[in-house]
């Protein structure tokens, strides 16, 4: 692997390792807030219309617990790239180029643009990753109705 195609693996890993914390942030500011919702419910004469509320935030806050346990899927998914090992096939943690575009797999987080070039990192049970999943360097790939043809990996 180049030294520039292995700062630019690291440039990916490091982009959805921000976008992971970014979202966990978020989530626990989100908590925090529920939490002070929850605390400052005051018990009014409608009985009813506080327990109401009450309820509704415990839902919230249930909701946002399970996106929190997203956010330590998604981290154990990216402990287990190597940003230092080159790949011949199309694995975790694997950077595709291809004819139409490029990709990194690891986690679904977007589109990412380095270097004047744009990546999108992507999970390996999306569709398209499913494809690409074993494959190599010159393999040609069908997906919805477009071919392309992997021009690189690493």
């Amino acid at each position: 692997m180049t030294n520039n195609n292995l700062k630019l693996k690291q440039e990916l890993y490091r982009f959805c390792c921000k976008f992971v914390e970014d979202r966990r942030l978020a989530i626990q500011h989100t908590i925090q807030d529920l939490q002070e919702a929850l605390n400052s419910e005051t018990k009014s004469t409608a009985g009813d219309k506080h327990e109401t509320g009450r309820a509704m935030l415990q839902l919230e806050r249930e909701k946002v617990g399970h996106q929190l346990a997203e956010i330590k899927k998604l981290n154990s998914v990216l402990a287990k790239v190597n940003t230092t090992k080159a790949c011949n096939t199309v694995v975790l943690g694997a950077v595709v180029c291809t004819t139409q575009a490029n990709y990194f797999i690891s986690i679904s987080a977007g589109t990412i643009a380095i270097e004047g070039q744009t990546f999108y990192a992507i999970s390996p049970s999306t569709p398209i990753a499913k494809l690409l999943i074993s494959k190599q360097l010159g393999d040609r790939i069908d997906f919805r109705n477009h071919a392309f043809t992997i021009t690189n990996v690493f």
